[in-house]
């Protein structure tokens, strides 16, 4: 019998993020279901009672009517609007506004830049007061196991790991989960991959994939020769 994600969940070793999803190959799913696949948002949704997650996923990211989301999961379609209202607050709730994708990227290029050199005062400049850095390893060797919160702690963190970290490493630009995104990559092969969120108070999540496991997938979008950095 098949194990239960969540029970499988319960046993995970550090923060635990969804797996990467490649969104570049279809820029109308990326442009309007884009909220849905966030990571940030997708970590939001693992909070939800099962029907409700799954209303607002049918809706959001398959743009379902509520005639056949109310066949999904077994209620009536008006119940089904009502869990898509539910859930649609519960993420709004959650999380802040975000900015486009234009001020996102300049944002996340200032972000590599700073972490890169381990420029604190750069760092601090960018991040919104509560900004959490959180690190998906399953336990690996180098992953942070707890959440790192605060604007100078994460500042401080980035720069005690930069001149280690970022030695001998590539970085490829790609689009995943409808959001500008990095790979990093060293010797040839996929290290890391990091998102973020940001709103206008500046980023308010790092989020690290270093599970070789959820790094798989994407590493299909590493280039064998092209716009690397």
């Amino acid at each position: 019998m098949p194990c239960n994600p969540r029970a499988r969940r319960e046993t995970y070793i550090g923060p635990w993020l969804p797996e990467p999803v490649d969104t570049s190959a279809d820029p109308h799913l990326g442009a309007e279901r884009g909220e849905a696949l966030e990571l940030a948002t997708v970590m939001l949704l693992e909070k939800l009672p099962p029907t409700e997650r799954a209303a607002y996923v049918l809706r959001e990211a398959f743009d379902y009517p509520y005639a056949r989301i109310a066949d999904v999961v077994q209620v009536k379609e008006e119940n089904a609007r009502q869990l898509v209202s539910r859930a649609r607050k519960h993420i709004s709730t959650g999380r802040r506004e975000q900015t486009g994708s234009a001020e996102q990227k300049r944002l996340f290029e200032a972000l590599v830049g700073a972490a890169q050199e381990g420029d604190v005062e750069a760092l601090e400049k960018l991040f919104a007061d509560d900004v959490v850095s959180y690190t998906d390893g399953n336990g690996m060797r180098g992953a942070s196991r707890i959440p790192v919160v605060g604007r100078s702690v994460v500042a401080h963190f980035l720069k005690a790991v930069a001149p280690r970290w970022w030695q001998d490493t590539k970085l490829t630009w790609i689009e995943a989960n409808g959001r500008p995104s990095v790979l990093v990559s060293r010797d040839g092969g996929v290290v890391a991959f990091l998102a973020i969120s940001a709103s206008e108070q500046g980023i308010d999540q790092l989020m690290w994939v270093m599970s070789p496991a959820k790094l798989h997938a994407i590493s299909m979008l590493l280039p064998t020769s092209g716009d690397v950095s």
